[in-house]
């Protein structure tokens, strides 16, 4: 799964690295440990430019049952489940990241939360799903889901899963509403090992509560 992840960019380095048009009610403070059902910056296509904007990580839709939004989807079956079926075919946006977490099992009870990124130290995106809800108070809200893999040599003595994460070359396509599913389902597969590095961190990760550097400093394990 993809349970925590940072968010550290600048707007100007977003629209640098991925041709964003308008930031719309974006606060892009750096953000170091962004847990579910907080808020996360997403991208999505709005006619021919792209639009950044907040959306609440957790998704929901009326084929939801109540009070359950799960933060993933896996790869394998997003076309398939009900709940997900038309956002894969319809509403698709790129999850804006610098880095995510994961924990790896020391062989006894202790987990080390692990922080991986890419080598380049570039933002990079998730492939992601969205729908939008109208709240009680008469507001829409969008909110999302992250698309998960098998994971890639890198990761797998991390966890047994991983994050899709787009190479710059398929972002375009994930995003068009013209992609066949066939097609969209070809981009969704592990990044090359090569690209990505991983470093053990402090379990000052481990509270969500706890935003600030500290959570991405490598630590000896």
């Amino acid at each position: 799964m993809c349970g925590r992840f940072a968010r550290t960019s600048s707007r100007d380095s977003l629209a640098a690295e991925f041709g964003v048009a308008e930031f719309v009610n974006v606060d892009l403070r750096p953000r170091y440990n962004i847990a579910p059902s907080q808020g996360v910056e997403a991208i999505i296509r709005d006619g021919a430019e792209l639009r950044c904007g907040p959306m609440r990580w957790g998704f929901m839709a009326s084929a939801v049952a109540s009070g359950v939004a799960p933060i993933n989807a896996r790869a394998e079956t997003v076309g398939n489940i009900a709940m997900f079926r038309d956002a894969f075919r319809r509403r698709r946006c790129l999850v804006v990241a610098d880095g995510f977490y994961e924990w790896r099992q020391d062989g006894g009870s202790r987990k080390i939360p692990h922080f991986i990124h890419l080598r380049s130290q570039r933002p990079f995106s998730f492939a992601g799903i969205w729908s939008s809800l109208r709240t009680s108070m008469g507001q829409r809200v969008g909110t999302c889901a992250i698309l998960t893999c098998a994971p890639n040599e890198l990761m797998a003595p991390i966890h047994n899963r991983m994050p899709v994460i787009l190479a710059s070359a398929a972002r375009g396509r994930w995003l068009d509403p013209q992609a066949s599913e066939s097609e969209l389902q070809s981009l969704l597969v592990p990044l090359p090992a090569e690209q990505m590095e991983a470093w053990a961190v402090s379990v000052f990760v481990n509270s969500p509560r706890n935003d600030a550097p500290e959570c991405v400093r490598r630590v000896e394990n």
